[in-house]
């Protein structure tokens, strides 16, 4: 049985407008997200995307509403052990190496002895082990962005986020990836949730979230998916 991992009520997230108004992001969005979940969160640029990923994450707070993350323990536990974060802009720390980056969520949760082994099967699955010992500023952004997906997988969170993470990539590069990433995953009972434009991706989900001005339609499945 799945188990549900975070659950958004009726939330709404607004922002300065810098003229002593105030701008809605998101307006009363309701979304669950249980254990092994396939979900495609799409819609245009400034819809409220990254916004809604980012609370979902316990990133920001939302304005109104609440979120609860009743599968994945205490709210100071999320990160990195339990959600592990993509951003669509770069993450990388630039003074680490990629398969530092990648072992740094282990690092940071207590387990150092292994982050270095596990972030090499990690780089090795995902085809990137030559890029091993680069520097962030040594990478393409493409490259960058497949490191940062290994580097929110090699805890084995319960959630992972994912904010355009081929968005740097060709169409052919981004279906490898993708293979790479639902291979690893299957069978681990780990949710992935990625806001893209990139519809062969969205068309491999199972789920289909559309986002339009602030507002959640969350009731779409994708028969077949994958």
């Amino acid at each position: 049985m799945n188990e549900t991992l975070v659950v958004a009520s009726r939330i709404g997230r607004d922002f300065p407008d810098g003229n002593a108004g105030r701008i809605a992001v998101l307006r009363d969005v309701d979304c669950t997200v249980a254990s092994g979940a396939r979900i495609a969160l799409v819609g245009p640029s400034g819809s409220g995307k990254t916004t809604l990923l980012h609370l979902l994450g316990g990133l920001d707070r939302p304005t109104t509403g609440k979120i609860e993350w009743p599968g994945l323990g205490p709210f100071e536990d999320l990160r990195p052990r339990r959600i592990g974060m993509v951003f669509q802009s770069p993450s990388l720390f630039p003074a680490l190496t990629a398969i530092q980056n990648v072992g740094l969520p282990m690092v940071l949760a207590g387990a150092s002895d292994s982050a270095e082994q596990a972030g090499g099967l990690l780089l090795e699955a995902f085809g990137l082990a030559e890029l091993a010992d680069k520097l962030p500023e040594e990478l393409s952004g493409g490259q960058a962005q497949r490191i940062a997906m290994a580097r929110a997988l090699a805890i084995g969170p319960k959630l992972v986020l994912a904010d355009e993470p081929t968005g740097q990539l060709d169409g052919n590069t981004a279906q490898l990836f993708f293979d790479a990433i639902l291979e690893h995953l299957e069978g681990t009972g780990i949710a992935l949730l990625v806001a893209t434009h990139d519809e062969a991706i969205a068309a491999r989900m199972a789920t289909r979230w559309t986002m339009d001005h602030g507002r959640l339609n969350s009731g779409s499945r994708q028969n077949g998916a994958r």
